[in-house]
């Protein structure tokens, strides 16, 4: 989804929306993550700023960011005479887990209304400033981010790897060079690749990715960044 109406959502759709969220498969049915709705124009300008400046952020009537969250776990522990012992690493990707499949639970029921979503990868990258602007406290990092509206136009669906390049059976079955060329074959075929090869002067679709979209030198700085959001937060305690 590129471009979506500015019209809104129906009350009733939104509780739907987060009902269906709200019941997505959890570990050890904890439930640690949370969902902000952003629907106050201010909120979601300066969303819209930490996003890259990707107009979808204003345009849809709201936008959801799910969050690892320890932080009411933690509180109901304490307030019950348990001490928790969730600030590590591996709680934060529990949580970061629980965050993601209610985020596809929330759009799969979208989308049975007719409505739009689109994921945005900036949410990690930009993990810190999201903080600060949805004024999330410790033990809560952001995970991914979900616009969500009506769109303008449906558009087709993006091009996939073939099942058989994804799934195997039983035990993992490494790649040869022969299955490498047959599984990305059709998607290194599509127009919309020949003309991504000319604008960005590359040889191959695979340049474009290591090259221009998800370089070392911008993952290397994002990781950072993110590891230190994850200190900030409270999830990196080795003791």
């Amino acid at each position: 989804m590129t471009t979506v109406r500015y019209e809104s959502i129906k009350p009733e759709i939104l509780h739907e929306l987060l009902a269906a969220a709200t019941r997505a498969s959890t570990t050890g049915n904890m439930q640690v993550y949370s969902i902000v709705a952003s629907t106050d124009p201010s909120v979601k300008e300066a969303l819209w700023a930490a996003h890259f400046k990707q107009d979808m952020v204003k345009q849809a009537p709201v936008v959801f960011t799910f969050c690892a969250d320890f932080n009411r776990f933690n509180l109901w522990c304490e307030q019950r005479n348990a001490v928790p012992g969730y600030d590590n690493f591996l709680s934060f990707f529990t949580g970061a887990i629980d965050a993601l499949l209610a985020a596809q639970n929330l759009c799969i029921e979208a989308e049975s209304h007719g409505l739009g979503i689109c994921y945005l990868g900036t949410t990690t990258y930009m993990a810190e400033k999201i903080i600060e602007i949805l004024k999330l406290p410790k033990y809560v990092v952001p995970v991914t981010t979900v616009v969500v509206g009506y769109p303008e136009q449906i558009p087709g669906l993006t091009d996939r790897l073939p099942v058989e390049a994804v799934v195997h059976s039983n035990t993992y079955t490494d790649y040869s060079p022969a299955s490498i060329d047959s599984f990305y074959a059709e998607k290194e075929a599509l127009e919309q690749t020949e003309q991504l090869l000319k604008e960005n002067n590359k040889e191959t679709l695979a340049q474009i990715f290591t090259d221009n979209r998800y370089t070392k030198k911008d993952n290397v700085v994002f990781s950072k960044a993110l590891l230190k959001v994850l200190e900030k937060q409270g999830f990196m305690n080795n003791d």
